[in-house]
């Protein structure tokens, strides 16, 4: 099998950043608005924040699903045959797309925030009483999506993971003869008892 290197780093780093820059985000970028003494400002720095980052997120993203994408090519085979590795390759696709949906929408609700331009707030996530109805109900949902992206994406490196144990030879063969439909692996003990046979009358002949 060739090697996928090019591929496997694609994919680790992209989501490594896209896991590390979502978790920076909410616990500093968010949370050092609310240390601006004028409310009025706190929204300006978070965004700020969140628009330096977002090219650099959407190259993490886009290398992540390349590298991604080259994988599921490579070993399509240990999918279709062995057991356990669809399950986790379906999981793992689920969590990403989550993740995408998750990332997509609080980018529409930052947008939102900024079209108000400069309105009081409590910190990047957070209203204060005099904030606009429309951009509190805003950064209450982003406050609960700002947690979200981590945990999906680190559900992602935890799925990566167990692929990477998944593809130990005890893995991979274990898991392909478990994956075998029951008559292909009657069959094949048959088979290996019929030569055990075969093989103990010879013996016996030749004694």
């Amino acid at each position: 099998m060739a090697r996928t290197t090019v591929a496997r780093s694609l994919h680790d780093l992209g989501v490594a950043a896209w896991f590390g820059g979502s978790l920076m985000g909410a616990i500093g970028v968010n949370g050092a608005a609310a240390d601006v003494d004028d409310p009025t400002q706190r929204a300006r720095v978070a965004n700020a924040g969140w628009g330096r980052w977002t090219p650099v997120n959407l190259a993490a993203i886009g290398a992540h699903l390349l590298g991604g994408r080259q994988l599921v090519r490579a070993n399509k085979g240990r999918v279709a045959a062995q057991q356990g590795v669809a399950t986790n390759s379906a999981v793992k696709t689920g969590l990403t797309v989550a993740a995408l949906g998750a990332a997509g929408y609080s980018r529409l609700l930052r947008q939102k925030v900024m079209s108000h331009g400069d309105v009081p707030v409590a910190g990047g996530t957070a209203p204060l009483p005099s904030t606009p109805a429309e951009v509190a109900k805003a950064q209450k949902q982003l406050k609960a999506l700002q947690w979200v992206i981590p945990a999906l994406t680190g559900g992602v490196i935890v799925s990566s993971a167990l692929q990477g144990e998944q593809q130990r030879a005890s893995e991979v063969t274990s898991g392909v003869v478990k994956g075998l439909p029951g008559r292909a692996v009657g069959a094949a003990g048959a088979a290996v008892k019929g030569a055990a046979v075969k093989g103990a009358a010879v013996k016996g002949m030749v004694a």
